[in-house]
């Protein structure tokens, strides 16, 4: 059966916003980057609240108070450039996007935290995919435990280059957001793989929501 017009318009939209809200991040960030936080969090939590393609349940939108994250620190912000390594693939099923391919384009060293891979989004569109799971996975007030997204370009979530295409790429770990599975679990997301697994703990970003899925031994 064909997904209904409705739901297809409101997945666009969503993403249309998203794409907006980042843009808004990206101008501010280049002087204010915990100011293009606040805009993030607030930007977040109004389409989570209002919008018909939110991935909270009925039942979790009634009693939703905003998101759980943590205050902005500096300290996890970065600016790096993508390294080579080697040739990996992915198929990954996903709840609107049927299989979804990735292919490993390097990695990002994240200094005194480890590297992560970055990925090239396959289908339709291109962009980047950049995953990502901490020491504090799984835990009681810790992160997700099946991991959370800094990049997502497919659907807007992109914190930039800096001064030109080619240059150093921004990753910003008080930007790492949760999937939508970790609020419903019919949906289907990519998760960070071995590749994209920090031992160090993460404590920035959005936290671990409440009731939480367990999908921390999800690959």
């Amino acid at each position: 059966m064909p997904p209904a017009a409705s739901d297809v318009l409101a997945i666009t939209d969503w993403r249309r916003r998203t794409a907006e809200l980042y843009a808004d991040v990206r101008r501010t960030a280049a002087t204010d980057p915990a100011a293009a936080h606040a805009t993030w969090v607030q930007g977040r939590d109004e389409l989570f609240a209002e919008h018909p393609a939110s991935p909270l349940t009925p039942e979790a939108r009634g009693g939703f108070r905003g998101l759980v994250v943590a205050p902005y620190d500096s300290a996890f912000r970065f600016e790096v450039r993508v390294r080579a390594a080697s040739n990996q693939r992915l198929e990954v099923a996903t709840g609107t996007d049927g299989i979804v391919p990735f292919e490993r384009i390097g990695r990002v060293e994240l200094a005194g935290l480890g590297s992560l891979s970055v990925w090239a989004l396959r289908g339709y569109g291109g962009g980047l995919f950049l995953p990502v799971k901490d020491g504090l996975a799984g835990r009681p007030g810790g992160t997700f435990g099946g991991g959370r997204y800094l990049l997502d370009t497919i659907k807007g979530a992109d914190l930039g280059r800096r001064d030109m295409p080619g240059g150093p790429l921004v990753v910003d770990l008080n930007f790492a957001y949760n999937p939508s599975c970790a609020y419903d679990p019919s949906w289907a997301c990519p998760l960070a793989t071995r590749g994209n697994v920090l031992v160090a703990e993460v404590p920035v970003g959005e936290l671990v929501p409440e009731p939480a899925v367990d999908l921390g031994g999800q690959r």
